[in-house]
């Protein structure tokens, strides 16, 4: 008889301290106020993923390490981008599109073709901050609900090789848009120095030797993460 008292008081005690392990790792956001989170995309072919699966693409690594961190909710991506876009077919084909203005998170990264196609800088000045205030009207018209990141050097692939004339003209890019975000309390990711790398290490470069690879866009996603985190908290 003492021997089964025993036995059963040590399955009462190893029961409830199961259970009560249970609890302590549950956390909070999967079990209440679960919901449908909105992502919108807006870009060109780094936001496409030109040359990388679907999954690959920084905004559906994005979606998925953001529902790793709420299990419990949905998350729907729209993405307007196509390859060779500057920021005037951008702004086109938002005003064409027209899509809702309930998003809870907006990335935009836009620019690398102006530079590319040789287009007069003065257009960026012109046209990177109307696609800035369009893309806060579309995150319920919410600033603090909109990220934009910076240009991709692609001189530092096979394509660019080393050009000092690209990473210069994408500089000029980035720092008009880093200041404008600073100035008027935007979050700024810059992702440019990773894509710097990408000659000394190719395999961040996708396999046709001038995009970023699934490597690279995880690694972009790394420094977005945590400000989308603290977006979707707030």
């Amino acid at each position: 008889m003492k021997l089964l008292t025993n036995i059963t008081l040590g399955f009462i005690v190893i029961f409830f301290g199961c259970s009560c392990s249970k609890e302590q790792i549950t956390p909070y956001y999967n079990i209440v106020n679960p919901k449908q989170i909105n992502y919108l995309a807006l870009g060109d072919s780094y936001t496409i993923g030109q040359s990388v699966c679907t999954t690959c693409r920084f905004p559906e690594q994005l979606k998925a390490n953001l529902l790793a961190s709420y299990p419990n909710n949905s998350f729907l991506l729209q993405v307007i981008a196509k390859t060779g876009w500057t920021t005037t077919n951008l702004l086109s084909e938002i005003n064409l599109v027209n899509p809702s203005n309930n998003f809870d998170l907006v990335t935009l990264l836009i620019g690398v073709n102006n530079q590319y196609q040789n287009k007069p800088f003065s257009l960026y000045e012109t046209e990177f901050p109307q696609l800035v205030t369009k893309a806060i009207a579309l995150a319920k018209g919410d600033k603090s609900n909109v990220i934009v990141v910076s240009i991709p050097d692609y001189a530092f692939t096979p394509y660019g090789q080393g050009a000092v004339n690209i990473s210069t003209g994408i500089d000029q890019y980035n720092a008009f848009a880093q200041n404008y975000c600073t100035v008027n309390g935007i979050a700024f990711v810059n992702i440019t120095d990773i894509t710097r790398l990408g000659l000394s290490q190719p395999e961040l470069v996708a396999s046709d030797g001038l995009h970023p690879s699934e490597l690279a866009y995880s690694k972009f996603v790394e420094r977005i993460l945590p400000k989308a985190l603290l977006k979707l908290e707030n």
